[in-house]
């Protein structure tokens, strides 16, 4: 906490500094102080040209929000807390676009990392001091089951990210995990594969990430009439490079390798590819090899990696939708919402002479 400490310090010198005032951007755009204050707070019944007129003279004269005055008058800190568990690429990325959504918004974002660790998420949103520092929290459990997340307060909203716990109260932002899982396996089955593996279900079997890209692995299979072997899939004790590796060294040494293999993160599927070369295996030729995440080392590994996309941007947006309403006052039961995803077939599953490295081949 001490980095978040320090930046909350550093946040009135900051404003200090601020020489752009909303009267300066009223008269570069030509409209009055209180249209600039409506489209820096997103209000509502704004025309859009004007709206868009005001964001060229915002964007030309770099001007940020006063997030000290806005505290002083409405009792609000203009930070909101991100908790992650930064260790996995994919949150990193995704990280990147909540701070972008956010400042677009006005509000400053600081973030904790979990790596997943049980006791570190509990420490984190259990904390009563949160609520006096944040304005609302945006959250990704990965330890955590329902029973062990702290009710719910007005006062501190909290946003859920991933797979949300059955009749927990909070908005959460999901992804589908069964369908994108059972279209990226449908992807390999098209490829005329005959055993394909999956690496990823947790040693324990605590995450219901895994357990749905389980759940689509296995109606994919249904769907073209074949047999689950549960002998074709590998557990893990983590989503990390080393774990797929492991895994992908057990499968091959089990008699009956795979010619298709679906990994439940890249992560896991970067270390699966390297045991695979360095096996003497090619891919795609005798392993086609898929992922989960879209992580940008999937873009630029050799072969490049056949993944499931999930719109991070999409998800950014929705939970800082989501989190800035409840700050408005909307008191409407929790909503749960869907981001898109996409399986984008590259290298690793698709010949380089066939031209579709790049191209989605179905949307969620």
């Amino acid at each position: 906490m001490l980095h978040i400490l320090c930046r909350a310090a550093r946040l009135g010198a900051e404003v200090e500094q601020e020489v752009v005032t909303q009267r300066d951007v009223a008269r570069l755009a030509g409209v009055s102080v209180r249209t600039v204050s409506n489209v820096v707070n997103d209000f509502a019944y704004v025309a859009d040209d004007t709206r868009a007129r005001v964001q060229r003279a915002l964007d030309e004269l770099g001007y940020r929000p006063n997030l000290l005055a806005r505290g002083l008058s409405s009792g609000r800190s203009g930070l909101i807390a991100l908790i992650l568990p930064l260790n996995v690429p994919y949150f990193h990325e995704l990280s990147k676009y909540v701070v972008d959504e956010a400042e677009r918004r006005g509000y400053t974002v600081l973030i904790d990392r979990t790596d997943g660790e049980v006791a570190r998420e509990r420490a984190l949103v259990g904390r009563t001091d949160r609520s006096a520092l944040f304005d609302g929290i945006i959250f990704n459990p990965i330890g955590l089951s329902e029973a062990e997340l702290p009710p719910q307060s007005a006062d501190t909203p909290v946003v859920l990210l991933g797979e949300k716990p059955v009749g927990a109260s909070f908005d959460h932002v999901q992804v589908d995990d069964v369908a994108a899982a059972k279209a990226v396996t449908e992807h390999l089955i098209g490829l005329g594969r005959d055993r394909i593996s999956a690496i990823g279900q947790p040693v324990r079997a605590r995450s219901q990430t895994a357990r749905h890209r389980t759940d689509g692995y296995r109606q994919a299979l249904a769907a073209a009439g074949r047999d689950f072997d549960p002998d074709l899939v590998a557990t893990v004790r983590s989503f990390q490079r080393a774990d797929g590796a492991e895994a992908m060294t057990r499968l091959l040494e089990s008699g009956k390798p795979p010619d298709a293999v679906f990994c439940y993160n890249d992560l896991m599927a970067l270390g699966a590819l390297r045991t695979l070369l360095s096996k003497g295996y090619r891919v795609p030729d005798d392993v086609a090899l898929a992922g989960f995440d879209d992580i940008e080392d999937g873009r630029y590994s050799t072969p490049t990696l056949t993944t499931v996309a999930p719109d991070k941007h999409q998800i950014a947006t929705l939970a800082i939708d989501l989190l800035t309403r409840r700050l408005d006052g909307d008191s409407s039961p929790p909503q749960t919402c869907s981001a898109s995803w996409k399986v984008v077939p590259r290298e690793s599953t698709t010949a380089r002479s066939s031209g579709q490295h790049e191209s989605a081949v179905q949307n969620g």
